[in-house]
Order: C-alpha cells, then sequence, then structure tokens
C-alpha cells in the first residue's frame, strides 16, 4: 500500500495536534482504551470536550502548557493509503524540532487561526517547508467555527498567503477552510461551509500523487554495509546493501563506483530475501556486481554517465539547532548519506530572516534555530548533489565531535 509522510507545522494555538487528533478519531484509527485515557484526562483537565490534542501531546510539560514540544509521531491508515504523521511545535524556539520533523515528508500542513490570519511563525514555518522542499503543501484556515464559518474571513487569509507564497518555492499548493475541534473538512465535507466545494482533508491526503515526487533519473546508491557471509556456502558472496537515494537500478547495468571510478555491471538485486531484476528509490536492497572490487561503507553506486559531484568544497543552507552560536573557523563532523567525515566552517556568507527573508550579510555567527549560508571544507571528498535535485544526497546533518549532538541540518546549494 502506498504511503504518505506528512508533517503538521504553524503558528503556537492554531490548532495542529487537535487536528491530528480529529484526523485519528473520525478515522477511526485509536483504539478504545486510548479514547477512554483521553476523555478521563480532559476531566480531571476541567475541560468542556474531550482534549484530541492529547492524543499527539504526550509529554507531561505539554499537558500542562498546552503546548507541543517534542516531534510526535503517529501511525494510522485507510483503505487507500498509509500515513505517518509529524506533529511538530509552533513555538519559535522549536523551529529545529519542526525542522526535524518536516525535513522527510512528503506534504506539510501549515494550519492558521482564522481569527488571527497570517502570523509570524506560519510565514516562517511555509518558508521552512519550501526550504526544505516538501513537494506538496496544504494551508489549512482553522477554527472557521469562531469567524462564522465566513468566506470572506477565507478568501482574505488565502490571498494573503497566495501573495507571500509568490515569493516562495512550492509546487503544488492546496487550501482548504476546516475546524478541528468539530470536524468539519477533517475527514468529512462540511455543511457549514456550502461555498466551499474542494475536497476534505483526509480525501486530499489520500488522493495527492507522490509517484513523481521521486528522484527515477539520477540513479545513486550509497553503500551502507558490505555483506561477507563467513560460510563456506556463500564463499564468494559479496554484496553492498543500502538504500537506494535516487533513480531505476536494473540487472545488467552498467555502473560506475565513486570515489574510485572503478566501472562494473549489476549481476543481482535482491529485495526482502529475495532476488529481483530492478528496485528503485527509496527501497533498501543488496546490490552485487559482476567484479570484485574494494566498496566501503561511504561509497556510491551510480550510473557511468550521471554521476554526483565529487567535492571538499561544500556551499549551503544550514538550519542550526544548537545553543552554542556557529562561527567561522568551527571544526564539525559532517554526515552526508552513509558518509561521515570532518569539516571545518569556513565562511559564514549571511543569515536569513525567514520572515522578510531579507539577508544579513554583516552576521558574524548563526544562533539557535537561525538560517544562514554558509561554505564548508571537508576533509575527505562528498559524493553530492545539489538539494534541489536529491534531497537524500543533497542535505546533511552537523555533529559536534566532543558531545556527539547534532548542531545542524543543512541543504547543499
Amino acid at each position: 500500500m502506498d504511503l504518505l509522510r506528512f508533517a503538521t507545522a504553524g503558528s503556537v494555538d492554531d490548532g495542529k495536534s487537535t487536528l491530528i487528533g480529529r484526523l485519528l478519531y473520525d478515522s477511526k484509527s485509536i483504539f478504545t482504551d486510548q479514547l477512554e485515557a483521553i476523555e478521563r484526562t480532559s476531566v480531571n483537565m476541567g475541560a468542556e470536550y474531550t482534549e484530541l490534542a492529547l492524543l499527539t501531546d504526550g509529554l507531561r510539560a505539554e499537558r500542562e502548557q498546552g503546548i507541543t514540544i517534542d516531534v510526535a509521531y503517529r501511525y494510522f491508515a485507510t483503505p487507500a493509503r498509509k500515513f505517518i504523521i509529524a506533529d511538530t511545535p509552533g513555538h519559535i524556539q522549536y523551529t529545529r524540532n519542526m525542522v526535524t520533523g518536516a525535513s522527510t515528508a512528503d506534504l506539510a500542513i501549515v494550519l492558521v487561526d482564522a481569527r488571527k490570519g497570517l502570523l509570524e511563525q506560519s510565514r516562517r514555518h511555509s518558508f521552512l517547508v519550501s526550504l526544505l522542499r516538501v513537494p506538496h503543501l496544504v494551508l489549512a484556515i482553522n477554527k472557521m467555527d469562531l469567524v462564522g464559518w465566513s468566506q470572506d474571513v477565507f478568501e482574505e487569509i488565502r490571498q494573503d498567503f497566495m501573495e507571500f507564497a509568490a515569493k516562495l518555492e512550492i509546487s503544488d499548493l492546496t487550501v482548504i477552510p476546516v475546524s478541528a475541534l468539530e470536524g468539519d473538512n477533517v475527514v468529512n465535507r462540511s455543511e457549514n461551509m456550502p461555498w466551499y466545494h474542494g475536497t476534505s482533508l483526509l480525501h486530499h491526503l489520500e488522493n495527492v500523487y507522490v509517484g513523481s515526487d521521486r528522484n527515477l533519473v539520477d540513479g545513486r546508491f550509497p553503500v551502507q554495509y558490505v555483506i561477507r557471509p563467513h560460510s563456506n556456502d556463500f564463499h564468494d558472496y559479496r554484496g553492498y546493501a543500502g538504500k537506494i537515494a535516487g533513480g531505476v537500478m536494473k540487472v545488467g547495468d552498467d555502473v560506475v563506483v565513486l570515489p574510485s571510478g572503478l566501472p562494473s555491471k549489476i549481476s543481482a538485486i535482491e529485495y526482502g530475501g529475495k532476488e529481483i531484476t530492478e528496485a528503485f528509490a527509496p527501497m533498501s536492497v543488496t546490490v552485487r556486481l559482476e567484479d570484485d572490487i574494494d566498496i566501503s561503507r561511504g561509497d556510491m553506486i551510480c550510473r557511468p554517465n550521471n554521476q554526483p559531484q565529487v567535492t571538499q568544497d561544500i556551499d549551503a543552507m544550514v538550519a542550526w539547532m544548537s545553543e552554542e552560536p556557529l562561527r567561522p573557523g568551527q571544526k564539525l563532523v559532517i554526515k552526508h548519506t552513509t558518509r561521515r567525515t570532518r569539516t571545518l566552517v569556513k565562511e559564514l556568507h549571511y543569515e536569513l530572516n525567514v520572515n522578510t527573508l531579507h539577508r544579513d550579510e554583516e552576521a558574524t555567527e548563526l544562533k539557535l534555530n537561525r538560517i544562514g549560508r554558509i561554505k564548508l571544507r571537508t576533509t575527505t571528498p562528498l559524493l553530492a548533489d545539489t538539494y534541489g535535485r536529491n534531497r537524500e544526497t543533497g542535505g546533511f546533518v552537523l555533529i559536534d565531535e566532543r558531545t556527539y549532538r547534532t548542531v545542524g541540518a543543512g541543504m547543499i546549494i
């Protein structure tokens, strides 16, 4: 069954967790004991109705403050599709959590409170969705019940967002008026908004086409693990396991191994314990080659006439996730596909104001939750594409080599 990963984003109190709770509740994707538990908790909190947001807000601090802090992942399925939801925080100090949740999403839902319109954080998250190249965006104008189901309010917010979105790289935008609390246009079409002729949110999620979002042109296979069984039955066996990052691989294809540049042919592809004739992104497979080549973790198998750039100089946008600012001259570890190496921050070109999209070229450091353009120099070459071309081979994370904490997420320009 087809799988859709989607993330929610937006400002504080726009109803992201409530929307997901409503989606799970109305699609009958929660167990009876779960429902009973949140009903009891809602009563203890003095709520007048069942707080569906409690389905995703699992931390005690989240429930006490009525906010989302952590990225909560939920899984559900309908007859049409399987879903993985990332419920991300709205607070500005948790922007790094939002980046984490949206980085692997096929679709993002940006919620806007119909009473407040577009806020700074709504614009911030929309820009981040664009920067992370999430292929599909849904603007859900929530709490329509609190503005009398007004079409004029809906159209005004829709127009404001369209003007802002014109500055961003958004390929697919859908705008839906909803009431997460009442359930209007979440799973079922609303009778309170006869002027809206589009689909419900769930119907859109079930039918949005994501097949063309994968890069099936540029063959990219970063080697994660070399399989050499210590058994007489498999004495000559040598397989290369990993996740296909792009393109289609077929038995008999001519390939080249980077960074060595040695050529070979694919002799077999194994998936789920069985041999298959072809595989494509994002399948995790084992590839065997006709020639006995020295290949290790971090190498890449690709096509002879379609190769990534082999470079030690990286120009990238980075979302900084550490309390300690990023500064030129800093030494870090970079994790790119299956390759890990040390890197030096050579330059900070500018900090980007995500609200105005203006560049601060005088910036000398990049603080927590800020975004900027930097230049890196790595100790060993990376096998990279631009992020716009391939999110797998164009993205990376930066790690503090003292604490082993992830301090930055980058997108290669």
